[in-house]
Order: C-alpha cells, then structure tokens, then sequence
C-alpha cells in the first residue's frame, strides 16, 4: 500500500479519463483493495479544445485557465503527482508543473519508457495523434534525439481517417472509429514503421475495439505507459 496520492487530470475527453482509471487499476499489482494507488480524477469536459492550441488564428478559448484549475484543485485534495490523460493537453506543460505541488507526469517520456520496456529498435516507427500534437511535435522531438524516426499520416489521411476517429470516439463510438485507424496505421506499417505509437488518448480505445493484432507491430499505448509510469511514482 502506497501513501501517496495520484492527481488524474481528466475529461479530454471524459472517456479517456476513464480509460486511464480503469488501466491504472488492473495494470496495478494488487490482491486486495488496500494495495491499490488512491487516486483522485477530476474530470472537466468544459476544458476548451485544445487541439486548436495556442497561436493559431480564430483558435478561440484558451484551455490554460481551465487546467490550472484543475491542478489547483488535485493539490487541494492532496495529490503529490499528477497525470494528465491527455496528450494534446502538454503544450501546456510547463505551465501545469510550474502549478503542480509535485511532478507533472509527461505522457511522452512514460511513452518513451514503455518502448524501452517493449524492446523496439531504433529506426521508423509510426505516430497517430491528433493533429495539434503532430503540429506541436510533442513526440517528434522526444523520439527523433533517441534515435526513433516518426512517420505521421499524410495530411489527407489525417482530415479523411484519423481526425474524425478521434471525433467518434468522444462522441461514444470507439467501435466506429476501429476502422479508419487501422486504415491509417497500416498505411504507417507499409511505408516502414517497426511500431506505431498512439499518441492521442482516445485512439487506444479505439483500437481496442478491434482486431488490432491485425496490424501487425507493436502498439504503443500512451494511456498504458503513463497508467505504468504513475504506478512507479507512486510505490516510491
């Protein structure tokens, strides 16, 4: 049993939030309910879009306020860390940790750490997400230094599968949005991606909904490696 509490940064979207509990909690070495991690998610679906980010013109509210708030609010409830179930969300990284009462948990690094853990080579390896974290090159410029080379979908695939996937499964219809990512994702094998990772919260579950062994490589699941990463922190 851990004293520390975990702080989840949620709703973007609310399932993704939920995902990231119910992965944090079987992923969790545990014979009983006192060995779990005590957790509090706030989950705010009132945060503004955030795909639209800063710095682009008409790109309205900015979602700062909103997740500092949030921040302010895990550190009320006595949370010593805090992960944030969305990628798109760390353009606005340093800000949230310069709130945090402690670490801010990058969902990249946790990334990173699980394609360590998962054997994969340098070399090609895929990136879905959505298309701020593309622009944002939130990955890219974590990966490319470690040697991994980042193939994204081309811009038409992103507009024709992955964007309005992402759109589905916010809208509760992971099932639907099985398809068009797997569309995508093999795209990413054929031109010669080792591995693809999801980068974007809601694309695992997703591809959860279906046959994704078919794919082919490995799929690295942001929600898993930041669920395995808070595990560590939090048993010290």
């Amino acid at each position: 049993m851990t004293d520390r509490i975990l702080g989840v940064l949620g709703g973007m979207g609310p399932l993704a939030g939920a995902q990231f509990m119910l992965r944090l909690t079987l992923l969790t070495p545990a014979a009983r309910d006192a060995d779990h991690i005590p957790a509090v998610l706030w989950s705010d679906p009132r945060v503004p879009d955030r795909t639209r980010g800063r710095g682009v013109p008409g790109a309205g509210a900015d979602p700062l306020p909103w997740l500092l708030r949030g921040i302010a609010g895990l550190a009320a409830a006595g949370c010593g860390a805090i992960a944030v179930a969305c990628n798109t969300a760390h353009e606005w990284y340093p800000e949230m940790a310069a709130a945090a009462p402690g670490p801010v948990l990058h969902i990249v690094d946790a990334t990173m750490d699980a394609m360590v853990h998962a054997g994969i080579p340098p070399g090609p390896v895929g990136l879905m997400g959505t298309a701020a974290t593309l622009r944002m090159r939130l990955y890219q410029d974590r990966l490319e230094p470690r040697g991994w080379d980042c193939l994204t979908p081309p811009p038409e695939e992103m507009d024709r599968l992955v964007s309005p996937a992402i759109a589905l499964v916010k809208a509760n219809r992971p099932d639907a949005a099985f398809a068009p990512l797997a569309e995508a994702a093999r795209g990413l094998v054929r031109r010669g991606a080792r591995a693809v990772v999801l980068g974007c919260t809601e694309i695992p579950l997703a591809m959860a909904a279906g046959p994704a062994a078919e794919i082919g490589v490995p799929l690295v699941d942001s929600i898993d490696a930041l669920a395995l990463t808070a595990i560590a922190w939090a048993r010290g």
